[in-house]
């Protein structure tokens, strides 16, 4: 990434990953969403050893920033974690001023490739024509000047093709058998299936805007869902197939205008079922699929969009790795947990982060001895990225207890909050464990969720916002937030949306509460799903929906013949005040026979028994009485 000014980078950016064993050297197409035929070819080539590579390079923490950091680069500086299908990212220069590019792998040799240069006009990509070969040294050579090379600036760097582990990252998650208590269904939707919501504490003085949450793990349907404040249905996006699960859902800005993100697995578009991210208009159209480049996918921590029309991704990624300096087995792998920068346009990777190129395996409190080809171990576990006011970026990790300062233009690691080798002192209730999500506030605070657990260290997960010192290098807690009513421990997920006033939004991640707690930490809002289901994290946001398809409407008549109702939704309109129904002997003859308020998600309208046996509509109302939807017409 480069080194752009703090409101350059202005808003850019954990729930385990679930790693599933594979057991064949073939099933690499499996991992990463890497290409059957790429990963079987490159798998061919490589003869595995009894003992794994080391993974980690020579020295830590090398900087990317190269030609008197007029370059910052990636696949990094002597890093042994490059993926075997890497570009090559040069950032920095304008394309036109990289020349010169020579690429060699130690193995498979001279690779032709093509430049392709970023839309936002800040460098290029190496495109090589074929993979590297997983385990060997690639060098590149370039230039930085004029094409002619007058006053050109060479460089260049040298990196490792990871080798590949065995596992497999999971597709979806099975679906528990149905049970019809734990989720809601509507007369004019029966394709939905979300799960119920119960709001247990609703107080004055909540923060407008809706409740954005991602329900999976549970019997009913998984996918994005928006609530008002009531608890009620707003939208639900079923996900296919069945059993594929939803991450960070939330309001973004896409060029220009707001809309709805997301991240999904599987995400079957264009050819391809792999993990991507899903960006929504406001008629809830879909504008683009994001994919993980270098052969990855992207997984569920963070998608977050950049004013520069760039996006920041996480990505989990299992390689092999001699474990035997953290107590490990020697024949074992890990799991290399990165970011990336991604040029919305072009597709293009800009810049890669690798954990392992810049903290020690032994910074881990997890541990490496359960560890194996097909069960890599987890040592960093990234699950956050913000950006701080100095422009460098906030790298949270669960399982070193840690949040990290990164210079954005080199890589490097600036200083670290908690863990093994604090840069602070950590005063009283300060450590966190296993958490999630640190985020710098506008005053320079920053907030976690202290999940606390899995396994336990404190009694309770909690919100904290915590001050830094930068001269005394001290670390002072400034606020913390438990759930007032039960003792909540979220062993995974979960998060903290600072509000206006100084209220939370606070996701409880593996238990699926929801709570909103004011300035003075007293509970405003409280909502829960079954207990079944998760939800990465939840927010509330300000959103308006106007969906492109009309409105839906189910006519039911009543048992004793006395008449008919007439239910009527509209998935996602967000500005229905109330539903009018017109009926009558013919589809062109409809006159109005029945209202009512906005009644929730779906609404009921009782008809008087003339209206049976004819036709009717429903019309969506807005607030000043106009009409801004209307069903099909159908006969009752």
């Amino acid at each position: 990434m480069s080194g752009r000014s703090a409101p350059q980078r202005a808003a850019v950016f954990g729930a385990a990953l679930l790693l599933v064993a594979a057991g064949l050297i073939a099933l690499l197409a499996l991992r990463s969403g890497r290409a059957g035929a790429d990963a079987i070819a490159t798998a061919s080539r490589f003869k595995e050893p009894s003992v794994s590579p080391s993974c980690t390079p020579p020295r830590l923490d090398v900087s990317a920033a190269l030609a008197g950091s007029r370059v910052t680069v990636s696949p990094a500086p002597d890093s042994r974690d490059a993926s075997a299908s890497t570009q090559i990212s040069m950032l920095g220069p304008p394309a036109s001023e990289l020349s010169r590019v020579t690429v060699k792998g130690s193995l498979s040799g001279a690779h032709a490739g093509r430049l392709v240069a970023y839309s936002q006009g800040d460098g290029a990509s190496f495109v090589p024509n074929t993979p590297f070969t997983q385990g060997e040294r690639v060098s590149v050579h370039a230039e930085i000047g004029q094409r002619d090379g007058a006053g050109a600036t060479p460089f260049a760097w040298s990196f490792t093709a990871a080798v590949q582990d065995h596992g497999g990252v999971s597709g979806g998650n099975p679906r528990p058998a149905p049970q019809e208590a734990s989720y809601q269904g509507f007369h004019s939707r029966p394709d939905l299936q979300p799960p119920t919501v119960t709001v247990t504490a609703r107080a004055a003085g909540t923060t407008p805007g809706d409740i954005f949450i991602a329900p999976y793990s549970g019997p009913g349907q998984y996918g994005p869902m928006i609530l008002g404040e009531d608890g009620s249905l707003i939208w639900f996006q079923a996900l296919s197939p069945a059993g594929a699960r939803a991450s960070d859902f939330r309001v973004q800005q896409y060029e220009g205008k707001p809309v709805l993100t997301w991240w999904q697995d599987p995400l079957i578009a264009a050819g391809q079922s792999k993990a991507g991210e899903v960006i929504v208009d406001s008629s809830y159209r879909q504008l683009a699929v994001v994919r993980a480049g270098n052969g990855y996918q992207p997984d569920l921590h963070e998608f977050q969009i950049t004013p520069q029309g760039t996006a920041l991704i996480t990505v989990y990624d299992g390689i092999d790795c001699d474990l035997s300096s953290v107590g490990g087995p020697r024949d074992a792998a890990v799991a290399d947990t990165l970011l990336q920068e991604i040029d919305l346009k072009t597709g293009l990777v800009m810049y890669e982060w690798h954990s392992l190129d810049h903290v020690p395996l032994s910074d881990s409190y997890a541990s490496a001895k359960p560890a194996s080809r097909t069960t890599p171990f987890d040592f960093f576990h990234i699950n956050a990225i913000d950006v701080l006011s100095n422009g460098d970026l906030l790298v949270d990790a669960r399982n070193t207890w840690a949040a990290y300062d990164v210079d954005p233009r080199s890589g490097r690691v600036r200083w670290q909050l908690g863990g093994k080798r604090s840069s602070f002192a950590m005063g009283p209730g300060t450590r966190t464990a296993w958490q999630h999500d640190a985020r710098q506030q506008p005053d320079g605070t920053i907030t976690f969720f202290d999940n606390g657990a899995t396994p336990a260290i404190h009694p309770q997960s909690r919100a904290i916002d915590v001050r830094l010192d930068p001269v005394r290098k001290t670390a002072t807690l400034v606020r913390e937030d438990e759930h007032p009513g039960k003792a909540l421990v979220a062993g995974s997920q979960g998060n903290v949306q600072a509000l206006t006033g100084g209220a939370w939004m606070v996701g409880w991640g593996e238990v699926p509460y929801v709570s909103e707690f004011g300035a003075g930490g007293q509970l405003l809002f409280d909502a829960h799903l079954p207990a079944a289901y998760e939800s990465y994290r939840a927010y509330r946001l300000p959103w308006s929906g106007d969906p492109s398809q009309a409105p839906a409407l189910a006519a039911v008549r009543s048992s004793s013949g006395a008449g008919a109702i007439v239910y009527a939704s509209w998935n996602g309109a967000t500005n229905v005040a109330s539903w009018r129904v017109l009926a009558g002997t013919s589809p062109s003859s409809l006159t109005p026979a029945g209202q009512a308020p906005r009644g929730g998600f779906e609404t009921a309208v009782p008809l008087p028994r003339a209206v049976v046996g004819g036709y009717v509509q429903a019309q969506a109302l807005d607030a000043a009485g106009a009409v801004i939807g209307a069903s099909p017409v159908k006969r009752i």
